[in-house]
């Protein structure tokens, strides 16, 4: 005789968009079904789905279950739990709101609308009473978020760094690794699919920005949006600037950086530093060793130490197993009458200027190549408190290129100098200036 519980009657499930991730929800929901019930305590039937376009074929998709009328599945008394899958800000945060209004939870992967006005959301799933999800929302199925969110709610996290853009991951290995340029990296990455016709939102860093705000938000309880990150994209990173980093024993990378920064007594958190840019980071660090479109991060915690999350971070099958993981977490929830954790910004740390962030930094300048010049570069930095760590010289008939690596200093005043070195006569070109990070 079986032990096993009877199972409860279906939750239904509503899901609002089709596309790459969408079919392969489909289809985990359909081929995993009884595991997914076990799991739950409760079978998970779909009921519907919202597109724009009814006619289009979908494999594996029924069309009995295809609707142009998002608003009125969303709001179908019978449905239990919407599945957000379309992307943008709308119309995902009106069905989203009218979704928990009718005392539906939902899980989304949504980076974008998160980042940008979260607050609305988790305030509406607060008053209604019911659960949102979002892990699937950075970093594909790397379970990075729960993590943050849950299991480490009981320790003091300092630091967030990784990479969180795997088209950006790509095209700089393939700058690295075959010496190719920007664009003809960006070309192979949208013939691999790993980048879209419209590359904007990775190689500008806006996708990696939105990310860091949602990390940021979980590691520090403090609320942050995605206009509170300093971005700053990949586009302008030459062949020269990946040959100096290797020059230097290291390897660029656009990385996300969220961090904690302590008060002058160390005891209490002066503010949260959130930026997304590249970087040159030593080749013996973990992240240099990330390649092609993977995605890896770092958690740096008081008690825990270091964590790394690493895995694929794109792509339709690794996001929807990050979508049917919350989907099974929020449908235990329901069977049990529970919830789980609401948003936390007890905290409410200001997010610093980047004038304020403290780190390293590689100079390259093209400079008239005569004596004295060095000196009068060196003069430069010190006015502004900037101290230099190395220096490497190169002419070129009459003219010379120097590269400058720094101690750590505030960004604000190594914008200064940079300044001001632009005015001088013996500076031809301030060619490059990219932020170094890992041991000094």
């Amino acid at each position: 005789m079986s032990s096993a519980l009877p199972l409860r009657p279906p939750l239904k499930i509503a899901l609002l968009g089709c596309g790459v991730v969408g079919t392969e929800v489909v289809r985990l929901l359909d081929e995993q079904a009884a595991d997914l019930a076990a799991r739950v305590g409760a079978p998970l039937e779909l009921v519907g789905i919202a597109v724009r376009r009814k006619d289009k074929r979908r494999e594996g998709v029924p069309p009995e279950l295809l609707t142009t009328d998002a608003t009125g599945l969303v709001t179908r008394p019978d449905v239990d739990i919407v599945i957000e899958v379309i992307g943008g800000i709308e119309p995902a945060r009106g069905l989203l709101l009218d979704a928990m209004k009718s005392g539906k939870s939902v899980v989304t992967a949504n980076k974008a609308l998160l980042a940008e006005d979260g607050a609305t959301l988790f305030g509406a799933a607060r008053e209604h009473g019911v659960d949102i999800y979002y892990e699937a929302s950075v970093a594909g199925a790397i379970p990075l978020l729960r993590p943050l969110r849950e299991s480490l709610v009981g320790d003091h996290v300092h630091r967030v760094m990784g990479i969180v853009n795997g088209t950006t991951n790509y095209i700089l290995d393939k700058m690295d690794t075959s010496g190719s340029g920007f664009s003809e990296a960006l070309e192979q990455a949208q013939a691999l699919g790993y980048a879209e016709a419209d590359p904007t939102a990775d190689v500008e860093g806006f996708d990696a920005a939105a990310k860091a705000a949602i990390l940021a938000q979980l590691a520090f309880h403090t609320r942050v949006t995605a206009a509170d990150v300093h971005r700053e994209g990949i586009a302008d990173v030459t062949s020269a600037d990946i040959a100096s980093a290797r020059a230097m024993g290291c390897v660029v990378k656009l990385l996300a950086i969220c961090q904690r920064v302590p008060s002058d007594d160390g005891r209490n958190g002066r503010g949260v530093s959130v930026r997304v840019h590249p970087v040159m980071i030593p080749r013996t660090h973990p992240l240099a060793n990330v390649r092609e479109a993977y995605n890896a991060v770092f958690v740096e915690a008081q008690s825990a130490g270091s964590l790394m999350f690493y895995g694929a971070g794109a792509g339709g099958a690794p996001t929807a197993s990050a979508v049917l993981g919350d989907l099974v977490a929020v449908a235990r929830n329901r069977v049990h009458g529970t919830r789980g954790p609401a948003e936390s910004t007890y905290a409410d740390l200001p997010v610093l200027p980047m004038a304020d962030t403290v780190t390293r930094y590689h100079v390259s300048l093209d400079v008239a190549d005569r004596s004295g010049v060095l000196a009068r570069v060196a003069d430069v930095f010190a006015d502004h408190g900037v101290s230099i760590q190395a220096v490497r010289q190169e002419g070129h008939g009459e003219e010379a290129q120097l590269v400058i690596v720094t101690h750590r200093a505030p960004d604000g005043a190594l914008s200064a100098t940079v300044e001001t070195l632009r005015d001088k006569e013996i500076v031809r070109e301030v060619a490059s200036v990219m932020r170094v990070e890992g041991d000094e």
